[in-house]
């Protein structure tokens, strides 16, 4: 039979891009990942050969420098590099969200100075939402940006940076008064700044530090971090779009992509998780046959694959809607929500499956199931999602009496 998470309707270019990313995630990052996770070491080698095969620029358009690609054709990528090491995948989505924003939200001058170098892989994007006090209540932001001038000074704290330390641009959304009066809707104070720093930790600019890595449980080898702002100068023309007040909008358009990255990377860490409970339960032979050949085992087996093959379904719908210019929040939400928790569940199952072994360090399992666990709440919880779900199918159902 085919392999599981087929896409349908595919170019050739796009097969061919899939094929390419396939073979290398299979010869490159498969072998290595788990002892780099163990090590927590960020995967340098990966990274630079992913920008050799351009795909830091797959979806930069090609008037400068990038593919040109679909989001479709980005978020099966993705699915491929998550099926080899997630953290690599992280790494690719905050970049690939920044330069987005940059396409569709970003003055010319904007776009002509970071976009041919992000295509490059020479800028890495990051970005930041997210402070010590808040989750998913963007409204409740307090970092705030005061003009100077023809300046802004930039003050207050965020949290959870993928890419914080390796990044050299990252789109920070802070609180900005300016031209806004008081009682204003939060969501309408909100601006995003384009700030360029150095690479590593410690004060990469004047008034921005990095203090460091966060020890996590899993996700490791991609740097997440804290973020600083004491008396940060960023120019005017560093504010995203050249206009205050669009950033809460401009975030939500990125996060919006960025969820159907989440479920690309919830899709392909399922399908790893199947592939090595599926081979495992062949080789693994108790009461005279292999577990395979056990009701119980192939019963998992079939609730796997099925689970595989319905998030990579909704996955895919949600980046065509996208791709198409329609609004795809529902679609997205409902992508996100499933696969990510579809991929808990098929993991655990063949985490199951190895019995014991799946609690070894030696078997690749016991690194997806500290792995998984991210997607759940990254860019938004599973209760964030089923929110948006509900108020969005309360409008396209509103009940006419």
């Amino acid at each position: 039979m085919a392999r599981l998470a087929q896409t349908h309707g595919l170019t050739d270019v796009q097969q061919e891009i899939l094929a390419t990313v396939r073979d290398f995630v299979d010869k490159e990052i498969i072998p290595v990942a788990t002892e780099l996770e163990h090590r927590d070491e960020y995967p340098q080698e990966i990274v630079d050969g992913l920008k050799e095969l351009g795909v830091f620029g797959l979806m930069i358009p090609e008037e400068y420098g990038g593919l040109g690609e679909s989001l479709l054709t980005y978020a099966l990528c993705v699915e491929e590099i998550a099926r080899g090491w997630m953290s690599v995948s992280g790494i690719i989505n905050t970049h690939f969200i920044v330069a987005y924003m940059l396409k569709q939200h970003g003055t010319q001058e904007q776009k002509d100075h970071f976009l041919p170098r992000m295509a490059a892989g020479e800028t890495r994007g990051a970005f930041s939402m997210s402070e010590p006090g808040l989750g998913s209540d963007v409204s409740a932001i307090t970092s705030k940006a005061v003009k100077d001038g023809d300046e802004y000074v930039l003050n207050g704290q965020k949290m959870w940076l993928t890419n914080g330390g390796t990044s050299t641009l990252v789109a920070v959304l802070v609180r900005s008064d300016e031209g806004h009066p008081e009682g204003t809707a939060p969501h309408k104070s909100m601006t995003t700044f384009l700030v360029e720093k150095e690479p590593g930790f410690g004060e990469v600019r004047p008034g921005l530090t990095i203090p460091g890595k966060i020890d996590k449980m899993g996700y490791k080898g991609v740097d997440t971090t804290e973020l600083i702002m004491d008396g940060l100068r960023i120019p005017a023309n560093r504010v995203l779009g050249g206009v205050t007040g669009r950033g809460f909008y401009q975030m939500m358009d990125g996060v919006e992509v960025g969820r159907v990255n989440v479920a690309a990377r919830g899709c392909g860490v399922a399908q790893r998780a199947f592939e090595l409970g599926v081979s495992y339960a062949q080789q693994r032979h108790t009461f005279g046959k292999a577990i395979a050949q056990h009701q119980a085992i192939q019963f998992k087996l079939a609730e796997m694959a099925t689970k595989v093959e319905a998030a990579h379904a909704m996955m895919v719908n949600a980046a065509r809607k996208k791709d198409s210019g329609e609004r795809n929040d529902l679609e997205a939400g409902m992508a996100k929500y499933l696969a990510s928790e579809y991929c808990k569940e098929v993991v655990e199952d063949a985490f199951r499956i190895h019995g014991g072994y799946g609690f070894s360090k030696e078997y690749e399992i016991e690194r997806l199931y500290r792995e998984a666990p991210m997607l759940l709440i990254g860019e938004g919880t599973a209760e964030i999602q089923k929110m948006i779900i509900g108020r969005r199918l309360l409008e396209e159902y509103r009940f006419q009496g």
